[in-house]
């Protein structure tokens, strides 16, 4: 009787640890499902429009970014009055922008930059290292400020962090894309746009006169190539007070 209660015994056992076992694998397929389905849904949601993590990352340092810029605003504004000549005001709005340059570190503010046909109102910032770029649209260091005469190269994320050149190859000849920096308010009209390798830095090279680049990588996930837009004025700068109340 004793080998056969053993024997009842370790059945049960045998039992109770394969009922567990299974209980352990559809527990684990269930944590594997909805992993998936999470991931999916982010996959989708990037996709579509843009990481909702990085995104949040981003939207707070827009809070901040804006916060400091209207700080120094009034640091920059060339002293000029409406009546002012147009080659006096242009020789001023330079020198502002030449000042302003000189002074900025990586990542803080420089100005606003609206691209109506994007959507994109947003602080952009100095520098296009990771960290600058993390808190929105940065200007490549190696190119000047709007009202300069030369080259204004803007570069932005596609699919995070705040994702503002998400839509970038939607942009057309015609569309205006607009900066409002401390000095003034400047208002480009886009002409052309390529697709280059992403080694091909001489894009960054001035052609010696006013307009600007928005660069972004190609294709959306991939950093193998670049897009540009460029964009000319479509008119002198508006005054800076003018600018400073648009924001």
């Amino acid at each position: 009787m004793r080998t056969l209660s053993l024997r009842v015994d370790a059945t049960d056992a045998n039992t109770t640890s394969t009922s567990r076992a299974r209980r352990i694998v559809r527990r684990l397929s269930w944590v594997v499902i909805a992993c998936g389905v999470v991931f999916l849904a982010w996959g989708f949601t990037t996709w579509k429009w843009e990481d909702p993590v990085t995104a949040a990352y981003t939207g707070w340092e827009q809070r901040r970014l804006a916060d400091d810029y209207e700080r120094f605003v009034d640091q920059y504004r060339p002293s000029v009055r409406e009546s002012t000549p147009p080659r006096v005001r242009a020789l001023e709005v330079r020198r502002a922008a030449r000042r302003l340059r000189a002074n900025l570190d990586s990542g803080e503010p420089v100005g606003r930059i609206h691209v109506e046909r994007l959507g994109l109102d947003m602080v952009f910032v100095n520098g296009t290292d990771t960290s600058s770029l993390r808190k929105g649209p940065g200007r490549d260091l190696r190119s000047y400020l709007p009202g300069q005469g030369e080259l204004v190269y803007i570069a932005g994320h596609r699919t995070t962090f705040g994702a503002p050149f998400a839509h970038i190859d939607r942009l057309r000849p015609g569309d205006r894309v607009v900066l409002d920096v401390p000095y003034g308010r400047f208002v480009y009209s886009v002409t052309t746009s390529v697709i280059v390798p992403a080694d091909d830095i001489a894009r960054l090279d001035s052609r010696g006169r006013e307009e600007i680049a928005l660069q972004a990588c190609h294709p959306r996930f991939s950093a193998s190539e670049r897009y540009i837009v460029y964009a000319r004025p479509v008119g002198p700068a508006e005054h800076a007070s003018d600018a400073a109340g648009s924001g």
